[in-house]
C-alpha cells in the first residue's frame, strides 16, 4: 500500500478471489425462517450486502432485489422479489441486537431497505469503511480493501446484471455470496491485528 491505498497496477494484477463455500437461495418465508435460525445458532458474525436491479433509464429506480448474508462459509441469498418484499424473518434478524453484522456502505443499504419498510431499525452493525481507516487503509471499495488485506480482489462483472431474473445464474450467486463473505473475512482479519470490536 502507498498512503493507505493500493496502487492501480498492484490491484489490477491481483488474482480474483474464488468461491468454495455453500450457497442457499431463499425464495419463501419458510426458507427465510430456517436460514435466520441457522445464522443465529452459528454464533458467527454475519456478513451483509444487498443488490438492486440496475436502471439504465434516467429517473427510473428499483427496489432492493436481493439481501445476501453469510455465516462462516455459507451464504444465504434472500430474493426479496420472490418473498413479496422485506421478509419478516430477515427483518427481525437484521434488527436483532444480539447478532453482530458486518457490511460496507450500509447507510445506502439501510435507506433502500426502508423504502420497503419505514419501520426498519438495523441493530449491531459494523461499517467496514469506518473500521479500516484506523488500520491505515483508506480505500472505500470492498474489492480494494480486500486486496489490501489478502492480495486478492473481488470480481465486479455481475454487479449490473438483472437481480430480478426468474433464476439467478451461478455467476450471480457466487458474486453476491462473495460480497457478504468478504465483509466477515475483513472483520476477522482485523481482529487478528488486535482489533477491539468494542473500542
Amino acid at each position: 500500500m502507498i498512503d493507505g491505498k493500493i496502487p492501480a497496477e498492484e490491484f489490477n494484477a491481483a488474482p480474483v478471489l474464488e468461491f468454495n463455500g455453500n450457497i442457499v437461495v431463499i425464495n419463501n418465508e419458510t426458507q427465510a425462517e430456517a436460514a435466520a435460525q441457522a445464522m443465529r445458532l452459528s454464533g458467527r458474525p454475519i456478513g451483509f450486502d444487498t443488490e438492486t436491479r440496475p436502471s439504465f433509464v434516467k429517473g427510473v429506480t428499483y427496489e432492493v432485489s436481493l439481501v445476501q448474508l453469510s455465516a462462516g462459509n455459507t451464504a444465504f441469498l434472500f430474493r426479496l422479489n420472490n418473498l413479496g418484499g422485506f421478509s419478516k424473518a430477515l427483518k427481525e434478524l437484521l434488527e436483532d441486537p444480539g447478532v453482530l453484522k458486518i457490511g460496507l456502505s450500509t447507510r445506502d443499504d439501510f435507506r433502500n431497505l426502508r423504502r420497503l419498510d419505514a419501520t426498519f431499525e438495523p441493530q449491531n452493525f459494523i461499517e467496514i469503511q469506518q473500521l479500516v481507516t484506523s488500520y491505515g487503509i483508506h480505500e472505500l471499495s470492498l474489492s480494494k480493501i480486500y486486496a489490501c488485506l489478502f492480495g486478492k480482489k473481488l470480481s465486479k462483472r455481475q454487479r449490473l446484471s438483472n437481480w430480478e431474473a426468474s433464476e439467478l445464474s451461478s455467476k450471480q450467486q457466487v458474486y453476491a455470496s462473495l460480497d457478504a463473505i468478504a465483509c466477515v473475512n475483513i472483520y476477522e482479519k482485523l481482529k487478528t491485528m488486535n482489533f477491539n470490536e468494542e473500542a
